[in-house]
């Protein structure tokens, strides 16, 4: 990539898979996922990482180590996807959705007030495009109402705001390795924790508990078939080794993006907060033109993919299986997906695709009336 951070060649990606495929079939191998897992707890400093089959799996194992069950509240965002609030459902309780502040991106945080009740047990901010909120008020929010904080760092790793580390804020910081993040291994996910009676918990309930935490009995209680498999924990570990140059390249990519589209008509990149350093995992333009939503997704129609424009996202309050006449719609959420362009970048865009998507953007923005 000409003017892009080389990364490292992809020898030992494939050596590590040859390897964990030499050790097949075998039901009760997890050499790869302990591998994994190890380096993971080196190079973000927590204590345990648990691994596991994907990003909503995550969340499933790390709300029921902290005691979320039925009829349990949990306060999570509106500005995220379905699989946020999945595994709240599954575990019996209800998402409670906060609207988040249009200038900021963070929690809205007199609407989190306003949601809390007896039944509250846990908020879950969310790391969306990688953008963090601010560590302290969150941990004082949750601090004064006794709730456990589950992040959902899916798209975060490798962002920190006022020195700490997305993953790292509450309990358990979750994450996804589905291909597009940048830590990626075609599926998977994992958990960041420092608790070793939590690490314990998660690890029995994504494995049916049939290994249990120390005085425990075998499945004595329900889990998860959430295993990571050896092959994919094999790319996992690979790509873990990896990690600061794939994150130097998505940094370069989104910082090459965002110049080239420097004046382009209606369309201002959006920056961090100052004490946020943020993983670029998504390049962010706020949408000054008219219907800026359609605008989205007109470019992707023409090949440059977004958030919105590609994948529809919508705020999670508006799904159907979530939305009702009792609750009104967070309004703030609204506004930030619908004026915002996510472009959707992978390690495998270079300079004349980040070229093409920006004359595609500057072209397509000159031209629109909405």
């Amino acid at each position: 990539m000409t003017g892009l951070p080389q990364l490292p060649p992809l020898e030992s990606i494939g050596d590590s898979v040859l390897a964990a495929l030499a050790g097949m079939p075998d039901p009760a191998s997890a050499e790869f996922a302990a591998r994994f897992e190890h380096a993971l707890a080196q190079a973000f400093a927590r204590q345990h990482a648990v691994a596991v089959s994907s990003g909503t799996t995550a969340l499933h194992v790390a709300l029921s180590a902290v005691g979320v069950g039925p009829d349990d509240e949990v306060l999570l965002p509106a500005l995220t996807v379905v699989m946020t609030a999945q595994p709240i459902v599954e575990l019996g309780a209800k998402p409670v959705f906060v609207d988040s502040d249009p200038d900021t991106f963070d929690l809205d945080y007199a609407h989190a007030v306003s949601k809390v009740t007896a039944r509250t047990k846990a908020i879950v901010p969310v790391h969306l495009w990688g953008r963090m909120g601010d560590p302290a008020r969150l941990r004082a929010f949750a601090a004064e109402r006794g709730l456990a904080i589950v992040e959902d760092a899916a798209q975060a790793a490798g962002t920190s705001r006022a020195g700490v580390l997305a993953g790292s804020v509450g309990a358990a910081g979750c994450f996804s390795t589905r291909d597009g993040k940048i830590l990626w291994s075609n599926e998977g996910g994992f958990v960041l924790v420092d608790e070793r009676d939590l690490a314990d918990h998660m690890r029995a309930f994504r494995g049916h508990w049939l290994t249990p935490p120390p005085g425990g009995r075998p499945q004595e209680r329900l889990g998860l078939p959430g295993r990571m498999p050896e092959l994919i924990a094999a790319l996992a570990q690979a790509n873990v080794l990896r990690f600061p140059s794939l994150l130097e390249l998505r940094r370069a990519q989104t910082i090459h993006l965002l110049g080239a589209l420097a004046g382009a008509r209606g369309l201002t990149p959006l920056q961090p907060a100052p004490d946020e350093t943020w993983n670029h995992y998504s390049p962010l333009l706020h949408i000054g033109l008219p219907n800026p939503r359609a605008f989205a997704e007109h470019l992707a129609q023409l090949g440059v993919p977004s958030s919105t424009g590609s994948f529809r996202l919508v705020p999670c309050d508006t799904r159907p299986m979530f939305a009702g006449s009792d609750r009104a719609p967070c309004r703030g959420a609204a506004q930030i997906l619908d004026r915002t362009l996510a472009l959707v970048l992978t390690e495998r865009d270079d300079e004349a695709v980040l070229d093409r998507y920006a004359a595609v953007i500057a072209r397509e923005a000159d031209a629109w009336r909405g």
